[in-house]
């Protein structure tokens, strides 16, 4: 059983950055491709950004390039997502998730049915 906690949530104004933590535990994360998404209110979940666990390699939605950036710290079993220029539209519970699978690619189509465990979220919001 893989366990994962965000943390770094809260409000932000727009313009701003924010980075969110997500902290692995039960396994280690070395491994495992890892993925960021998000809910806002009344819509369904979406996927933002994906890291895969060999090379590195990053992939970001539309709305979150040239904003986001995923990185990861296998030693510390922790994920991040910084994000920049912060607009309201980013507002959403934000969650982490893992897989042992290899998972990231350019498209977000169908990612989160390959993903097993997930953390409980961490609520972003962004003033005007």
């Amino acid at each position: 059983q893989v366990q994962l906690v965000e943390s770094g949530g809260g409000l932000v104004q727009a313009g701003g950055s924010a980075t969110l933590s997500c902290a692995a535990s039960g396994r280690t994360l070395n491994n495992y491709d890892m993925a960021w998404f998000r809910q806002a209110p009344g819509t369904e979940r979406e996927g933002v950004a994906c890291i895969n666990s060999g090379d590195g390699r990053t992939y970001f939605t539309d709305s979150a390039k040239g904003r986001f950036t995923i990185s990861r710290d296998n030693a510390k079993k922790t994920v991040y997502l910084e994000m920049n220029n912060m607009k309201p539209e980013d507002t959403a519970d934000y969650y982490c998730a893992t897989d042992t699978n290899y998972v990231c690619s350019e498209s977000f189509a169908g990612l989160e049915g390959w993903l097993r465990w997930w953390g409980q979220g961490t609520q972003v919001v962004v003033s005007s």
